[in-house]
């Protein structure tokens, strides 16, 4: 068991937002900004690193209270506008997380609509904390990552017994970060990174932030708005976080994503592809047992079968029960084209479960699962002026954990585990014991509540799938209302934002909007290019 299992799931939330009470300061055009803006920043030194692409690492303040104290590293990646006569400048871009940005940003590239690659400077960069930048790290390696956490339970704690022994070793493991990482983790916040980002801006010469970003990319760039409402140029915001339950508005009795509802939001995407999956046949979706009503007792009956006879699937071969199966994100719920490998999966299980047969996963289903979840860097591309990063998965623990008002007393997520599964089936129990390890994470110095409707230079585009497993749809309304200046455009179809889900009737109100500014009109709604299991 790796904690980069449990940052995996955390990540393919890809949720977070937050936020940071620091002294603020007033500027020409009445509005506030945070203390960043007094701090100095030289410009971009970019150099070749690999196939095209540009790097340059910025030195930016460790703590925004004092610029001009201890510097740390954030590196960016630039890939340069190929149509230079309709050339419209720069485009900071993030895809979700939080994670280590620039390992994946080849793959994000070719991914994003050919005429923004065509008429802007792309940016990319790790946030503080993450990969190139100047990092967390509490272990040398993985193995010893790995050595360190051999006593968790699988995936999630269902046991009393299994529950003690995850609070023991998460809280040995945060007091561990601690004496190794120093004043790093009470600076690791999203609203850090929201400075960081506006002396990128400033780096490259931009006057405003033109900035897209998904899921967790969503959070940061509504800090930004509020800590730099008059730097705001066009920002897209695709599968979003509600800020303010996020930070906390409960009082931090509920861990964050429960609070949220992604674990309601994930069961109804499950039942969803169970109904579809059912009205279809076997040669579109492998489960079907060929009506809604019927797929779904088969998907009831498989995890009561799992339950009593664990089944060996993958390889190498791995003993999977119902606990490894249905609470983690073992279906790629996230990503619409690969719902078909997710249903042969379920498929093998049951054909394994009735005959005791070792299965192997699809060869889709690893992709798919990965999409939104931190990739293997030993598997991307990586800068080739740099050494590989490090990228253990305590980096996103360091982010949430900064980010949220989260319970400390860790019998609270023993509660919430119970009302998640009650509610949501053991799909909920990811969503609770993944932030687990925050009770006793230490405290960050940086951490904003809002307000979240300072008025922006521009107005916002939001845009959310109504069937998203991760960051609900509610959320993205939510994020609308919250915003000062916002505009709701509605994809009506599954899966974790729009950039993993294309829809080419969204895309072209994104263009249009970046092009002019001019938001989709009040209730426009959108459909995907391929619905599940076409």
């Amino acid at each position: 068991m790796s904690i980069r299992r449990i940052a995996a799931v955390v990540a393919a939330v890809v949720a977070v937002a937050v936020m940071a009470l620091v002294p603020t300061v007033a500027v020409a055009d009445g509005t506030t900004t945070s203390v960043a803006s007094v701090a100095s920043v030289e410009p971009a030194a970019w150099q070749a690193c690999q196939d095209g692409l540009q790097c340059a690492t910025v030195k930016v303040p460790l703590d925004y209270r004092h610029p001009d104290g201890k510097k740390i590293s954030i590196m960016m990646m630039r890939h340069q506008a190929t149509d230079t006569a309709n050339h419209r400048g720069t485009l900071f871009f993030n895809s979700g997380g939080p994670y280590e940005q620039l390992t994946n940003f080849p793959r994000y590239l070719s991914v994003l609509p050919a005429s923004w690659v065509a008429q802007y400077d792309i940016i990319n960069f790790d946030p503080r904390g993450f990969g190139y930048s100047t990092s967390v790290r509490c272990f040398p390696n993985e193995a010893a990552e790995n050595s360190f956490l051999a006593g968790l339970p699988a995936d999630v704690p269902v046991t009393p017994a299994q529950i003690s022994t995850w609070d023991q070793i998460m809280a040995r493991y945060s007091a561990l970060c601690a004496r190794t990482n120093g004043s790093l983790l009470q600076h690791t916040s999203t609203a850090d990174v929201a400075r960081d980002m506006d002396l990128l801006r400033q780096s490259v010469g931009e006057p405003q932030l033109n900035y897209v970003a998904g899921s967790y990319g969503t959070g940061l760039g509504a800090v930004y708005a509020n800590l730099f409402p008059a730097k705001v140029g066009r920002m897209i915001l695709d599968g979003n976080v509600d800020p303010a339950v996020w930070t906390g508005s409960d009082g931090g009795k509920l861990p964050p994503f429960v609070a949220m509802r992604a674990d309601v939001a994930s069961a109804r995407t499950l039942d969803g592809l169970l109904n579809l999956c059912g009205q279809t046949s076997t040669a579109k979706c492998a489960f079907s047992a060929g009506t809604p009503a019927g797929t779904r007792a088969k998907y009831s009956t498989l995890m009561q079968l799992l339950h009593t006879h664990p089944v060996t699937v993958g390889t190498p071969p791995n003993t999977q029960t119902c606990d490894d199966v249905c609470a983690t994100f073992s279906l790629p719920l996230t990503q619409v084209s690969q719902w078909a490998d997710g249903a042969s999966f379920l498929q093998q299980l049951w054909q394994a479960a009735h005959t005791g047969q070792t299965v192997a996963s699809p060869a889709g289903l690893a992709s798919a699962i990965s999409a939104a979840a931190p990739a293997n860097p030993a598997a991307a591309s990586a800068p080739t002026t740099e050494p590989t990063p490090y990228t253990g998965g305590e980096q996103t623990i360091a982010t949430i954990c900064s980010d949220s008002d989260h319970p400390r007393d860790p019998r609270a997520y023993t509660a919430a585990a119970r009302m998640s599964q009650a509610r949501a089936g053991l799909v909920g129990l990811s969503w609770t014991w993944t932030t687990e390890i925050c009770a006793t994470w230490p405290k960050s110095e940086d951490t904003y509540t809002g307000p979240w409707n300072h008025p922006t230079a521009h107005p916002i585009l939001i845009v959310g799938n109504t069937g998203d497993p991760d960051t609900p749809y509610w959320n993205s309304v939510a994020m609308t209302h919250e915003l000062s200046r916002a505009g709701l455009l509605t994809i009506d179809g599954y899966g974790h934002t729009e950039l993993l889900n294309p829809s080419t009737c969204a895309t072209d109100y994104e263009s249009t909007y970046l092009q002019t500014g001019a938001l989709p009109a009040p209730g426009t709604v959108c459909h995907q290019d391929a619905p599940p299991f076409s």
